[in-house]
């Protein structure tokens, strides 16, 4: 078998997996740039699944599995080795509930580990960027209940008194830990940071039925084995202002949410941002408002429009960042 020719790390532009679901709609076209087929229910765009494919030279065409896999901590940094081992950490993506997701569940990373295969769990972050008048999301139980209850309430298909549904609004940052029961309510579109797992336990799915007549199936035992059955604060983030690095001007930099898993920042640029790249981590840029240029010492500037989305290596040397001379807007990155 040939080897492949590995090339130096430049800023690496990703095409996103569109995903098909029960309950998806067609404002990803919108709100995130997505082409979307005409006719489908597009749920999920993944911005940084495995099979995306890199759009960017001398790159183009290999998945970010087969970099990942190739290039290893040069890719992904000592900290993200040391936390997740030789795997992609993180998987972001947009999401357009255009009805009710499922009542769901993901575990920690202990309890994935032992009974997912060697699997992570799933802790995430949704960034909401529109939620029509009244829409809902579901944040963890109502009251103190029991597993007997819950399992009680499920099978009667009357478990909607026991979660605890508050009001979305665009701009909220809501942090759900794994063990939180959620659900993400009709008219919601959001972006989601998450580890990259695909472990979900369906606990509820409302009694609706799939095109083939069936119910979608549950994972009521393993919910049961993680929810946490104590209710919790609902973790609306603050953002918290910080200085933009020297160098950069016309940046408003804000950290919205920073756990053991990932931080996740807004950057609202009208100039430049200029920061050394980390050898620690690699980085995900995605554009939510206007158009990005991104540039490193070396390489052929990488252009982001709305919904587009960039991994920076953790082995890049310079990275200035900045907005086009005309764009449409403001560019906006998180």
């Amino acid at each position: 078998m040939q080897e492949r020719r590995l090339y130096p790390l430049g800023p690496i532009k990703l095409q996103a997996s569109l995903h098909e679901t029960i309950w998806g709609g067609q404002r990803l076209a919108a709100l995130a740039g997505k082409d979307l087929p005409a006719g489908t229910r597009i749920g999920e765009a993944w911005e940084t699944a495995l099979d995306a494919v890199v759009v960017t030279a001398p790159h183009t065409g290999a998945t970010l599995e087969q970099l990942v896999a190739d290039y290893g901590v040069a890719l992904l940094g000592t900290q993200a080795l040391a936390v997740y081992g030789p795997r992609f950490p993180l998987l972001a993506k947009f999401i357009d509930a255009h009805d009710w997701l499922s009542v769901q569940a993901h575990p920690d990373d202990s309890y994935a580990a032992a009974h997912e295969g060697g699997k992570l769990g799933k802790t995430e972050t949704w960034y909401i960027l529109a939620a029509e008048p009244g829409a809902q999301i579901v944040y963890g139980l109502a009251q103190p209940t029991s597993r007997e209850e819950v399992r009680a309430a499920i099978a009667a298909q009357a478990l909607e008194p026991l979660l605890r549904s508050v009001e979305a609004h665009a701009g909220d940052v809501i942090f759900v830990p794994a063990g939180t029961v959620h659900a993400i309510g009709a008219g919601v579109t959001l972006y989601e940071v998450q580890e990259y797992s695909d472990v979900t336990y369906r606990l509820y799915d409302y009694g609706r039925l799939q095109a083939n007549g069936q119910p979608r199936e549950l994972h009521i035992e393993q919910a049961l084995d993680v929810i946490r059955y104590t209710p919790a604060p609902l973790a609306r983030v603050t953002p918290m202002a910080l200085p933009a690095p020297g160098g950069s001007v016309g940046v408003v930099r804000k950290v919205l949410v920073a756990c053991r898993y990932f931080v996740l920042e807004e950057l609202r640029i009208e100039g430049v941002w200029r920061e050394p790249a980390l050898p620690t981590s690699c980085r995900i840029m995605t554009v939510r408002r206007g158009v990005a240029e991104i540039s490193a010492e070396g390489y052929a500037p990488v252009r982001l429009a709305l919904g587009q989305t960039a991994l920076l290596p953790a082995s890049l040397v310079h990275l200035p960042t900045r907005r086009p001379t005309r764009p449409e807007s403001p560019c906006l990155l998180t």
